[in-house]
């Protein structure tokens, strides 16, 4: 269960960074790397396995590069 929530906690954290960057027009690339990193720095600093790292970014990548599709960060 610890993973999952790493995981969605990533993912929720990339959103809402990858939505802080309208002023500069990001590409759905852009936010995707946003969110990876944002989710790899989170599970590093939670002390998380290197599998579960690699989890978290792809988490976070995903999460960033679809929330201007869902509406979240428009």
């Amino acid at each position: 269960m610890a993973k999952v929530t790493s995981a969605a906690m990533a993912a929720i954290f990339a959103i809402g960074v990858a939505g802080c960057t309208q002023n500069i027009n990001p590409t759905d690339i852009d936010r995707a790397a946003i969110g990876a990193a944002a989710g790899a720095t989170i599970a590093h600093v939670a002390g998380k396995d290197e599998s579960d790292v690699y989890k978290a970014a792809a988490a976070g990548a995903a999460a960033g590069a679809v929330c201007n599709d869902v509406g979240f960060c428009e």
